[in-house]
């Protein structure tokens, strides 16, 4: 049995009898969340699961220009929280047919109403960076979660990725160097400096 298989087996059994469980896949920049939850999504019952990113709550680069914060696009100031938090809530209680936003990386939008999780959906795969972040408010997160994941990558292999990342994104070597100085790896280290811990550390998944 794969790890992917393991980690699945795990969340079904954990999950039991429940009519929904959701599971957080925390991790920084990099780390492949988003490739470990669609893997997962994949393994698990065909049409029990869906992926709940929080990118989908980006602030737009327009709130972002006006509140001085573009340079720092990504770091948690720049979501919307309250949204995500009341997203999350509705999740929880069990609500029919639930429309959630998906960032695009290609337009750097967030699309609404891109998903469904519906009534019978009984996993919620939700993957972003600060779902353990150990500070207000994002530590009132804590309690809407039934299991918690943190994919754990060397800051080396994280800072490739990242590189390649920008790159595949039309930014210079320069500019990408830049950019992940400035305002990545300060995120990262936010990250894996001041997070709760997790039912389970996993590795890499890219």
């Amino acid at each position: 049995m794969s790890e992917i298989a393991h980690i699945a087996a795990a969340i079904f059994k954990r999950a039991g009898g429940a009519r929904r469980f959701i599971v957080a896949i925390a991790g920084p920049p990099g780390a492949g969340k988003s490739t470990l939850s669609a893997k997962l999504n994949a393994v698990l019952p065909e049409g029990a699961s869906e992926v709940v990113p929080m990118d989908g709550f980006h602030f737009d680069d327009g709130i972002l220009d006006r509140r001085g914060l573009r340079s720092r696009k990504g770091a948690p100031e720049t979501f919307d929280f309250a949204g995500f938090e009341a997203l999350l809530r509705r999740i929880r209680s069990g609500e029919p047919d639930i429309a959630i936003p998906i960032f695009d990386r290609g337009m750097e939008l967030s699309r609404a109403a891109a998903a469904i999780v519906a009534a019978d959906t009984k996993f919620v795969l939700v993957e972003g960076n600060y779902l353990l972040l150990d500070e207000e408010p994002w530590a009132r997160l804590a309690p809407l979660f039934d299991f918690t994941i943190f994919v754990d990558v060397p800051r080396n292999e994280l800072e490739r990725r990242l590189r390649q990342r920008w790159h595949d994104h039309g930014r210079s070597e320069e500019d990408a160097r830049a950019w992940i100085a400035s305002n990545d790896m300060p995120n990262i280290e936010r990250v894996l400096g001041r997070r709760r811990p997790a039912d389970l550390v996993v590795g890499d998944y890219v």
